[in-house]
């Protein structure tokens, strides 16, 4: 261990995830997320990320048309052992019947219990748009139907439903969230019918339920696949919508029965029925 390391601290003003996720594609180690913030620890030179990062700012305010600011900074500080403290600050969740706990956490007597690592995940239960859609799922996902797991990151959301019942389709854009959800499939002793790189568009298949836990631009960019994909008085259930995009997702989808809206914090799930 050397006496000191490195801090990077990443700030965006919007879109945590998917920073979450490129720093992922990156940066194969532990990443720490705060309420605001990505914090990457390493006893490697960290600057060469700034710039990809600040490129990345860029890249999404152009695909999105919104603008996207990131503020990046870094410290060298005394070493410590900052994978312990890092495990320290991760508590397992909770969420109805569920119970979300890191590999060094125990699992809980009476639930249904899904291993996820937050330094290896894409989604491990404690951001407030993944607990949303658990919510969902333990209240919609019955015994014997089918779904689709669009943006599946982590795999855990396709996971519980699995332990619910249902047979599981999945898929991503990002060929890293397929892999690593594949491994969490297996981790807990779960397997998805179909998994693939790609989107909804990947499929003939009409589902039960199709989950999309994605941000609200991509959404209404396949909004017509997700409803192609859904049967009818099928499920939808659409989540990642920040509070002041809700109006947008409210309109592109306004064809469908509104269900219910789950909030937490800033963030909408928003649960459909496609009328036969």
């Amino acid at each position: 261990m050397t006496e000191t390391y490195h801090e990077l601290t990443v700030t965006p003003s919007a879109h945590i995830d998917l920073f979450l996720d490129f720093l992922q594609t990156l940066f194969p180690d532990a990443i720490e997320i705060t309420d605001a913030s990505l914090i990457i620890r390493s006893e490697d030179d960290v600057t060469p990320l700034i710039d990809g990062v600040k490129t990345y700012a860029n890249i999404l305010s152009e695909r999105l048309g919104e603008p996207v600011a990131v503020e990046v900074s870094v410290e060298t500080k005394e070493n410590v052992d900052w994978i312990a403290k890092y495990r320290e600050a991760i508590r397992p969740v909770e969420v109805g019947d569920f119970y979300i706990y890191p590999s060094w956490e125990a699992p809980k007597e009476g639930k249904r219990n899904i291993m996820i690592d937050p330094a290896l995940a894409f989604g491990s239960g404690h951001h407030e748009t993944t607990s949303s859609c658990l919510q969902a799922i333990g209240r919609y996902v019955k015994e014997g139907e089918t779904l689709l797991d669009v943006g599946c990151g982590s795999g855990i959301l396709g996971i519980a439903a699995a332990m619910s019942g249902a047979r599981v389709d999945a898929c991503d854009t990002d060929p890293l969230a397929v892999e690593n959800a594949e491994k969490n499939f297996a981790l807990n002793d779960q397997h998805p019918d179909n998994i693939w790189e790609g989107s909804a568009n990947g499929t003939d298949r009409r589902y039960d339920i199709v989950v999309a836990n994605i941000v609200a631009d991509v959404l209404r960019m396949v909004a017509k696949d997700l409803k192609k994909r859904t049967k009818e008085n099928g499920i939808l259930i659409l989540s990642g919508i920040v509070d002041t995009k809700e109006a947008q997702i409210d309109e592109t989808f306004g064809d469908l029965e509104l269900l219910e809206t789950i909030a937490n914090r800033e963030w909408r799930t928003k649960i459909y029925k496609k009328q036969g």
